[in-house]
């Protein structure tokens, strides 16, 4: 048996990217762990899987694998990837792309500059919809860990989301306090931890710790929720520039009740054959 891939790469959230269209594919533990692992596989944040649309209002159905075999409902930066993908392998010759996840419908546009534009819906605020455990919806959480009391704004793309504001990301504690807030018993799906940093109204600085495959170098629906949070925290404006560690995404956000998009780059590294 072998298995044709696509490496990619969205400001450097990389992907292993496989066509499904014409037969199923449902991948095991020991499989994703050739795909993922960096040393003894092909290296990866995340599988993407293209399917069939499941309904006449879709194009594509469109699956997320993280590393540690989970399936996941969002994933702004790999959405990019998958419609640069769709154009490159002749799936389809549509500019604007509807594809379903496991929770959401989004919708995808290739520009003329190479880049493409995700619209990601509308951010989520209410606990339940996260899912949070908390009596009532607010601007800003608190809570208690570890002996620090810590701030954050909470929400959903499909996906759930904490963003914390910091002074620096290069000092923030992502690597101790990302995956003791990514279990936090408050979040019962578990959550990505964002921690931002304000530099002027239009630009913002972030890092993610993803559920499920801890730091990456961008993530796409958590640089979405680092401007919807600081929006809400009257911090910047409707169109925001987030530089994350590999390159710089574009959002913009009309404010409550409204879809958020992002706009990046999608990158083809190689295509291989696992045997």
């Amino acid at each position: 048996m072998s298995l044709t891939f696509t490496k990619m790469h969205g400001t450097g959230n990389d992907f292993v990217v496989i066509d499904a269209t014409r037969a199923r594919f449902e991948p095991d533990a020991a499989l994703l762990q050739r795909l993922t692992d960096r040393r003894f596989g092909v290296g990866c944040d995340q599988v993407l899987v293209v399917e069939a649309p499941s309904a006449a209002d879709v194009d594509f159905d469109y699956r997320i694998f993280n590393a540690d075999g989970t399936e996941v409902g969002q994933c702004g930066n790999g959405a990019r990837c998958l419609a640069r993908f769709v154009a490159d392998q002749g799936l389809s010759d549509r500019d604007t792309l509807r594809v379903r996840t496991r929770t959401s419908v989004l919708e995808l546009h290739l520009r003329d500059d190479g880049q493409v534009t995700v619209n990601l819906g509308v951010p989520r605020f209410e606990p339940a919809a996260i899912p949070f455990h908390a009596p009532q919806r607010e601007i800003r959480y608190t809570r208690e860990v570890d002996g620090q009391r810590l701030q954050f704004g909470a929400l959903s793309l499909g996906n759930p989301h904490l963003v914390m504001e910091v002074d620096d990301v290069d000092r923030a504690p992502l690597a101790t306090l990302g995956p003791r807030l990514e279990t936090h018993a408050d979040f019962p799906e578990r959550v990505n931890v964002g921690f931002m940093q304000r530099l002027s109204p239009g630009r913002l600085r972030l890092r993610v710790h993803e559920r499920g495959a801890g730091e990456t170098l961008a993530c796409g629906s958590g640089a979405c929720a680092a401007v919807a949070v600081a929006r809400l925290w009257e911090r910047t404006g409707s169109q925001v520039q987030v530089e994350v560690r590999g390159g710089t995404l574009s959002i913009q956000w009309a404010g409550e009740d409204q879809p958020i998009w992002l706009t990046g780059p999608a990158t083809r590294v190689f295509k291989g054959e696992l045997t």
